[in-house]
């Protein structure tokens, strides 16, 4: 008799779509409610909002490049989405330290790929600072790929069950 299969944890992709509804939640707000390039504090000293648009990757890169890098970027991200979500499927509905940060780095994948191709540009408006050093402004679905990837590492690097295929359904 066959072994009945573990339930996969595509039922992750709902933490995906809570992660998209609340960045583009909060792109509308920033949008319809905060002027363009100018801080608005909101803890003096460390935290502004702070509209600012971004065509480039992380920090800006390739913001320059002319063009080409929207369709790069979202299909990198499309690609990288579609490839964690095959994962998904083939990891365990429990197997959480995996199911977490993949679902979290495609919610935040998909937020910026709507906003490349509604606006030609990705919308930031979180600018940390200390004094005159500020941190490059981000959004909701930049803070949620961040901590996917952060957690993809440290839950790899501090696996302790030994097997490399832990958590992957048979």
């Amino acid at each position: 008799m066959s072994q009945r299969p573990k339930p996969s944890a595509l039922i992750w992709l709902l933490l995906s779509a809570l992660v998209v509804g609340l960045d583009q939640w909060s792109k509308a707000w920033v949008l319809s409610s905060l002027p363009e390039y100018t801080p608005v504090p909101v803890i003096d000293g460390f935290w502004n909002w702070y509209r600012t648009y971004n065509t480039g990757a992380a920090f800006s890169f390739l913001s320059d490049a002319g063009g080409w890098q929207l369709w790069f970027f979202t299909a990198l991200a499309v690609g990288i989405s579609g490839l964690l979500a095959f994962w998904l499927s083939r990891t365990a509905r429990g197997a959480w330290r995996s199911a977490l940060p993949y679902a979290l780095v495609i919610g935040g994948a998909i937020g910026n790929v709507i906003d490349r191709l509604m606006h030609g540009h990705v919308v930031d408006f979180i600018q940390w600072y200390i004094g005159s050093h500020t941190w490059p402004a981000f959004n909701i679905a930049d803070s949620a790929i961040v901590g996917g990837a952060i957690g993809i590492a440290v839950f790899g690097l501090f696996d302790t069950s030994g097997k490399p295929e832990s958590g992957i359904r048979k």
